[in-house]
């Protein structure tokens, strides 16, 4: 079992001025630590779980971009990519940059979006969810076409691309490990089965259902569940001197007899560096074997 960092958060003390080396910060120490990804989700504005709107927030690709700059080892990667935020050339150039400014690690990770009050705020294009689920199929198979080098003219019933051409190509073979976010189980795991390198599910209740749902499509389009890396969201904040560590512990335990290799979560108040140190020396040596 792996921990993966995600920041989400962005209001911290010293506001702007001091995002910068704050963030520099503990992707660096969270990089030394062994965590084996970062990942930032891509809004605009705070969600409404973490905060009101008016709460800081940084734009995904550029932070990943920084976050580059600060780490050796772990991946990168958005928990996830609205569909519609950017067109899928676009999505396919930026996530390429990122792997090879990072030296191969850069991961795609994708959803259809579904924040319509932040589209609307901003001007952003926001259909039904139907269409942003047809987007995503061929927003999948575009990404895959430039990850890989082949430039053919793309005809979709959205998406109209003359020349698929993407020069660097990604460093990571065989392209960057694209991950599919959510749990919808007639659509979002289909297409898991179908395109994806892996997925991640919220680590509740209901995520063993999941990840049956999940295996029956596999099935279907004639995919090798087992090739498919299963990671799940869950709560790492291991508490001000270590409080929660067993109870982090055991989490991870029943999610890797469920076959999850990852487990994915914010750290609340990250900014304290000595909860990234807990993680490090308290809860990877216990999973590590998992």
């Amino acid at each position: 079992m792996k921990l993966g960092l995600h920041i989400a958060d962005f209001t911290w003390s010293g506001g702007a001025p001091r995002l910068g080396p704050q963030l520099a910060e503990v992707a660096a120490a969270a990089d030394e630590a062994g965590f084996d990804r970062i990942s930032v989700m891509d809004h605009l504005w705070q969600i409404g779980v973490l905060g009101p709107p008016e709460h800081e927030m940084l734009e995904a690709y550029t932070v990943l971009g920084f976050l580059a700059a600060h780490t050796r080892r772990a991946k990168l990667h958005t928990l996830v990519t609205g569909v519609t935020y950017r067109d899928p050339g676009l999505l396919a150039k930026a996530v390429t940059t990122l792997d090879v400014l990072s030296g191969g690690r850069a991961m795609l990770g994708i959803g259809a979006a579904w924040n319509a009050e932040e589209s609307a705020g901003l001007g952003l294009f926001f259909p039904p969810t139907a269409e942003r689920f047809e987007r995503l199929e061929e927003t999948l198979q575009i990404c895959l076409r430039m990850f890989h080098g082949e430039e053919e003219a793309y005809e979709g019933g959205h998406y109209r691309l003359g020349r698929l051409l993407n020069s660097p190509q990604p460093l990571s073979r065989p392209h960057p490990p694209i991950l599919i976010g959510g749990g919808g189980e007639k659509k979002t795991l289909r297409l898991v089965a179908k395109y994806a390198d892996a997925c991640n599910l919220f680590a509740g209740p209901e995520i063993e259902r999941k990840l049956e749902v999940l295996r029956q499509h596999c099935e279907t389009e004639g995919r090798d569940y087992d090739d498919i890396e299963k990671t799940a969201l869950v709560q790492l904040d291991p508490g001000e001197k270590g409080e929660k560590v067993d109870e982090i512990v055991a989490t991870l335990t029943h999610l890797a007899g469920l076959g999850v290799t990852v487990g994915h979560g914010m750290v609340a108040g990250v900014t304290d560096l000595g909860k990234i140190e807990i993680l490090r020396t308290q809860v990877m040596p216990a999973v590590e074997a998992l």
